[in-house]
């Protein structure tokens, strides 16, 4: 049996789609169906004239989101490897026209002229001091772990980066939901929409989606629980959905 570096750069298609390809090393992150998701949740409406991604690390997200708009995304990345993964997936897909990577501290970035009305983000989910299962590698940890920015740093810097009524997806943990909620308000984003991911229909959930609004009204709408597998382990036919044409 012969093994691959972790190192070791693979290329596969995006999901189901045929006409887009991914670039990935073992050793960094992979995109999960957490990032489909997210692609799929946040709200691209017509006042958005760009979006930005914090923590793009290989552009799985931008590349995703180029499915549904033609808005110039950028993606921001600490991660000086990531960073030139990320643009060598939009090279590959051709989108150098509409996707920007920037190798840089996101802290760094909303210090600059610039402001949007929608950010995605797919943050570490860990705080320092927790296990996450996983032997890590120093890239995976800055992905999973707060080590190189935390959630009261991401919503404090979403907030110096949107406009008025801009907003910010995110996927992350249920557990600290009430957390997520409370450093929002924090920073002047109110929650506006959430939605429970289950893994199956006698699970319970383990992924939560939310949209905040940067000085928005109070108003948070708990939309319909999002099923991700059918009890036999099948995707549900919303998640199909989101996987491409070939799926």
């Amino acid at each position: 049996m012969t093994t691959t570096p972790d190192n070791q750069e693979t290329l596969n298609y995006l999901l189901g789609f045929k006409d887009m390809k991914i670039i990935q090393r073992k050793d960094m992150f992979v995109f999960s169906l957490d990032t489909v998701l997210l692609a799929n949740f946040c709200s691209i409406t017509k006042d958005v004239r760009d979006i930005v991604d914090f923590g793009t690390n290989n552009a799985a997200i931008p590349l995703l989101l180029s499915r549904r708009t033609k808005k110039p995304i950028i993606g921001i990345e600490i991660q000086d490897e990531a960073a030139k993964l990320a643009e060598k997936n939009v090279r590959l897909n051709h989108l150098e026209d509409q996707i920007t990577i920037v190798n840089d501290d996101i802290k760094h970035y909303v210090t600059q002229d610039h402001h949007t009305k929608m950010i995605v983000c797919n943050p570490p989910f860990f705080r320092v001091g927790e296990t996450s299962n996983l032997n890590d590698t120093e890239y995976m940890r800055i992905a999973r772990h707060e080590v190189a920015i935390t959630l009261d740093e991401i919503l404090a810097s979403a907030a110096k980066l949107l406009d008025y009524g801009g907003r910010i997806a995110m996927v992350h943990r249920p557990d600290r939901m009430i957390e997520i909620i409370e450093t929002m308000k924090k920073y002047d984003i109110e929650p506006k929409r959430m939605r429970f991911v289950y893994p199956k229909p006698d699970r319970d959930a383990n992924v939560l989606l939310i949209e905040g609004m940067y000085k928005g009204h109070t108003g948070l709408a708990i939309e319909k629980p999002l099923l991700a597998h059918n009890s036999d382990g099948s995707y549900t036919d919303e998640v199909l959905s989101y996987l491409g044409d070939e799926t």
